[in-house]
């Protein structure tokens, strides 16, 4: 049993990746990033959508699943409120509320950053949840979880929030649980490749900047480096030592992470193509979610579903 899904702020398809794993359609996406479309395009020969906050809900198609890793912007709270048409407006969480308004899917799952919850004193979480719980009435499911608890070699922890519409949720054959976490992390170490050339870092900046301090930072891996690594930012390409993670080797004995190596550590596959210049894939793989993580979701999402459908409990 497939269900369909849509795919907005859809960055480079890692929900598209995990929820087409589960034998779901995609029956629309949506991008306004150029070179994060070039990507997605490149992978799935589809080209999203442009702007979503341009497009009306009569051009997004009926769908079960909606999945949007969506920005987090801050939230006004000045004034009378008046639902979330008031509370929302001017952030991008409001297309996310108002597609889910009109089209009353089945599911939802949201991923942000940890952070998320404190921002605003806890104001902007707030809103959200009684966005999609009072005035959408979802029932929702919220966890942090950290990427390295699901065979990903990289700690990187984002909130999630799922969703199922009161309908689905009252039955008593529901059961949303997340999935436990694996009782070993996976080390980088058997990812990381040699390059004597390419992802240099040149001897003079590593001796102003990036050793300039005894302090143990930034990280330095090599194949034997049997941990998980710091969280991969969107810009690495700055060379941060403070919370970059680099390889000890090539002709200058430090380089900046491959591509494969980024793969690897998103939970991305092999294969998966990358079109643009290095600077942009760093970009896309720092904003981009691990895929084994949402793989998880997706799959209990998926069976809370095909249970209830089962059952015949579905109230379309």
């Amino acid at each position: 049993m497939s269900f369909t899904f849509i795919d907005l702020f859809a960055g480079i398809g890692g929900f598209r990746l995990a929820f087409e794993a589960m034998n779901h359609q995609c029956v629309f996406s949506s991008e306004w990033d150029k070179f994060a479309i070039q990507t997605y395009m490149a992978n799935f020969d589809d080209i999203p959508y442009g702007d979503i906050t341009k497009i009306s809900t009569d051009n997004i198609p009926d769908h079960d699943i909606l999945t949007a890793g969506f920005p987090c912007q801050p939230f006004s709270t000045i004034g009378k409120r008046e639902g979330f048409e008031h509370a929302t407006q001017g952030t991008l969480f409001f297309d996310v509320a108002r597609i889910i308004a009109d089209k009353r899917p089945k599911t939802f799952v949201l991923e942000n950053v940890e952070g998320l919850k404190n921002h605003d004193n806890g104001n902007t979480y707030k809103i959200i949840k009684e966005t999609l719980e009072d005035e959408l009435n979802y029932t929702i499911f919220d966890e942090v979880l950290d990427a390295a608890n699901y065979g990903v070699p990289q700690h990187r922890k984002r909130i999630y929030i799922v969703g199922f519409r009161s309908d689905i949720a009252s039955h008593p054959q529901f059961d949303f649980r997340w999935s436990e976490p694996e009782k070993e992390t996976v080390g980088i170490g058997q990812f990381v490749e040699q390059h004597d050339e390419g992802y240099n870092i040149s001897e003079h900046l590593q001796k102003v900047y990036i050793f300039k301090k005894d302090d143990g930072r930034p990280q330095i891996i090599t194949p034997e480096s049997d941990f998980p690594v710091k969280t991969l930012v969107a810009s690495y390409h700055k060379i941060q030592r403070l919370t970059g993670t680099f390889v000890r080797d090539g002709s200058t004995g430090l380089r900046l992470l491959s591509e494969n190596e980024c793969k690897a550590i998103m939970g991305f596959p092999q294969d998966f193509i990358i079109p643009v210049s290095r600077t942009q894939m760093y970009r896309q793989f720092g904003n981009a979610v691990a895929v084994p993580v949402v793989k998880k979701i997706a799959e209990s999402m998926t069976m809370t579903l095909r249970l209830v459908a089962e059952r015949e409990l579905v109230n379309e």
